[in-house]
């Protein structure tokens, strides 16, 4: 809290007349505003930088070693389940990598478990390390087209809306039910009018763009061309360039980030896991690709950190500069974006600072209620009006998924899947216990040529989801999931031969962030063993099922046409 003597006490050392609390020594500062880089020391008063462009003494010394000094980089978009690991963990994992701000949607967990999953994650961002901003998840369920296990209307989310780590409303995913004038997503609007509220518009443009964006919505991280992000910058929409462990647009936008466009883009990973983190990095692995691309290298920190700052209302951080929060990386090469300490809050970031946290009880231990599954229960049903079968067709780095037909063999146990044309089944199975809804279909692209991937991860309302190429293995991958209490399971020869557990709603592990790399990576192994051919397999099957996202998914109620909005006859 700030008090008159410690504000005084920030004047004194800034000019200094009175020493700091902390210095870093002789660092090299990038200015992200004019591009220049500055022998200088930096001088921090509790949790804010006092100092810069000077030489500074103070209680404790950083020795900056003629490294590179930058402001902490800020996630602005991300759902923190996605990493599979508690918010705790995702808080140990992620910093180190110089990402001391982050803005998450815990509508993961909420469409599990409601308000009580919200509460969780502001109890958790209330005694983490790195500063976890919260907006509050506006779409729960995402359509009515999937059962979810909660329900979240207006008067839920205002409950939350004055806490002191909550941003404003999130992503608005329901984008037909804005363009439609829907009373409960217009209630919610409306409660946010004047506050952030995020957006989510895969692929909208033209006028019904300009509708969406008349509620005051103001940032999109579905933009997947450079075409489509233009139209959106112009219309005066930040465009938020995602690069996660699915959803991979970096390489696409690239071209967007610019001097004239840098106060107008930020960067998030939306959805990425920990053994990517630790293959590839988090934010740091965005800056250096984007620099690699050719984009002007100040401009890339700028996005990262002031201009992200700046667009969600963040008016304390976002530069290395007297009277902004203490957030600094120091980096060993700008354009590598070698990241080899950071402070956070004034602090450096160092084990005993996660060890001092105090313990978050863990929440929906129970919530896996599905009943377990025979093969004949994934028997598709021959359809006479019909010889050409729907296919949900993947395409790897993309959540995007497309329509093809196929003509399909069909014998005494149903629609059969066609290996040989890369052709396997697909199953949504409803594990909230409300109706024990299973639907099913066909998907291309996964390659599997024998086996079955299940996960209780299944965007947004997390019912299980399988793709397998026998009955057999679907079967024996879900009912090892019941058992787990959630996961991912490999199943082969009916019987699983990987799995994680992911007993906190079914979505995160109570394992280590090192620990659940593990276990991803003999995940990842088996799947490659039977076939698979897509890079990041668990993730791409928890978005099967996501009915906002165009262009066919399958819910737990049915095929469904994001383009029309309607379950497929």
């Amino acid at each position: 809290m700030m008090t008159p003597e410690l504000l005084t006490r920030m004047i004194k050392a800034g000019t200094g007349e009175a020493p700091a609390d902390v210095v870093i020594k002789n660092v090299r500062l990038l200015d992200v505003i004019t591009g220049t880089v500055t022998h200088t020391d930096i001088a921090i008063v509790a949790d804010r930088i006092v100092g810069t462009y000077g030489y500074y003494h103070g209680a404790r010394l950083i020795e900056g070693d003629n490294r590179f000094a930058v402001p902490g980089f800020i996630d602005t978009h991300l759902h923190i389940e996605s990493s599979l690991v508690t918010p705790f963990e995702f808080d140990r994992c992620v910093l180190p990598h110089g990402v001391t701000t982050v803005i998450c949607d815990p509508h993961e967990i909420a469409n599990v478990l409601g308000a009580e999953g919200i509460r969780y994650f502001l109890e958790c961002a209330e005694r983490t390390v790195m500063d976890v901003k919260v907006n509050l998840s506006s779409c729960v369920p995402a359509t009515p087209h999937e059962t979810s296990g909660a329900r979240l209307e207006i008067a839920d989310l205002e409950k939350f809306r004055h806490h002191k780590h909550v941003i404003g409303l999130a992503e608005m995913m329901n984008f037909p039910g804005v363009l439609a004038g829907d009373p409960g997503i217009v209630a919610k609007l409306v409660s946010f009018q004047g506050g952030h509220i995020d957006g989510h518009a895969p692929l909208l443009t033209d006028l019904a763009l300009n509708g969406y964006l008349a509620a005051g919505i103001r940032t999109d991280h579905e933009a997947t061309t450079a075409v489509e992000a233009r139209e959106k910058l112009s219309k005066g929409m930040a465009i938020l360039i995602r690069e996660g462990s699915v959803s991979k647009d970096l390489e696409a936008l690239a071209e967007i980030l610019d001097a004239n466009t840098s106060a107008f883009v930020a960067l998030c990973t939306d959805d990425r896991n920990p053994l990517d983190i630790l293959e590839e990095g988090h934010l740091d692995s965005s800056i250096r690709r984007l620099i690699a691309r050719g984009r002007p290298l100040h401009h890339v920190y700028r996005a990262a950190s002031h201009s992200a700052a700046r667009i969600f209302g963040l008016k304390d951080r976002g530069l290395v500069a007297p009277g902004y929060r203490a957030d600094i990386v120091l980096v060993d090469s700008l354009e590598q974006c070698a990241v080899s300490e950071v402070v956070s809050a004034g602090r450096l970031v160092r084990p005993e600072l996660f060890e001092a946290r105090p313990p978050v009880a863990p929440v929906g231990l129970a919530s896996m209620k599905a009943k377990r599954v025979h093969p004949t229960t994934f028997m598709v049903p021959a359809n006479p009006q019909r010889n050409e079968t729907p296919v949900i067709a993947v395409r790897a780095g993309l959540i995007l998924t497309y329509r093809e037909t196929a003509t399909l063999e069909i014998s005494e146990r149903g629609v059969l899947p066609d290996l040989d044309a890369d052709i396997i089944k697909i199953a949504v199975i409803e594990r909230h216990g409300i109706n024990g809804n299973v639907a099913l279909s066909f998907a291309k692209g996964f390659g599997l040529k024998r086996g079955a991937i299940a996960s209780s991860v299944g965007h947004d309302s997390h019912n299980i989801t399988v793709v397998g190429a026998t009955d057999e293995d679907m079967a024996a991958a879900v009912n090892r999931l019941i058992d787990l209490g959630g996961g991912f399971v490999v199943s082969d020869g009916g019987r699983a031969i990987a799995e994680l557990a992911l007993p906190i709603a079914g979505l995160m592990s109570l394992l280590s962030f090192e620990a659940v790399a593990d276990k991803l990576h003999k995940l990842r192994d088996a799947a490659y063993g039977l076939g698979c051919t897509l890079p990041e397999p668990f993730l791409q099957v928890a978005f099967l099922a996501l009915p906002v996202i165009p262009h066919l998914k399958l819910t737990d109620k049915g095929l469904f046409d994001v383009d029309k909005f309607a379950f497929v006859q």
